[in-house]
């Protein structure tokens, strides 16, 4: 039972794989777009954190060498 591939089969498996590749393209980027929008939309948050602004003290009493 063995079969050959022909040129019609290879032919549509091309055709098949543009429209798959071209498909998964166009998906992507609509999906993305509406992510995109849905995070545009959203009401600007503050920052959640607070900084901490930390000051250098200089340390106080004799350097000890070891």
């Amino acid at each position: 039972m063995g079969t050959t591939l022909t040129p019609e089969f290879w032919r549509q498996f091309a055709v098949l794989l543009v429209i798959a590749i071209v498909a998964t393209v166009v998906i992507s980027a609509a999906l993305d777009r509406l992510v995109l929008r849905m995070r545009g939309s959203r009401a600007p948050q503050g920052p959640s954190a607070t900084h901490v602004v930390r000051t250098h003290r200089p340390t106080r009493g004799t350097p000890v060498h070891h």
